[in-house]
């Protein structure tokens, strides 16, 4: 296998795995969306109660998840130029 091949397969590896994380990364802003809906519809008051930490993971596993899909856009950037 000659070292372009073997880059390429390494690329394709790393491209499984980059979408694998996306996909649990998507399950969790879902989740934690899912959370949010649930703690005001069980409250029925004004101005629900969340926990603070609640707001936060959700900023950051969205932001994960726009990193990830950069890294998925670099990947495929450098891939085309191979």
């Amino acid at each position: 296998m000659s070292a372009l091949d073997e880059l390429h397969a390494r690329l394709a590896a790393t491209r499984v795995k980059l979408a694998e994380a996306t996909e649990h990364t998507n399950r969790a802003v879902e989740l934690l969306t899912e959370a949010e809906q649930a703690f005001v519809a069980a409250h029925d008051q004004a101005e629900p109660w969340l926990p603070p930490q609640l707001a936060g993971a959700l900023e950051q596993t969205t932001a994960d998840v726009n990193r990830l899909s950069a890294a998925d856009t670099l990947l495929s950037g450098y891939e085309a130029s191979l």
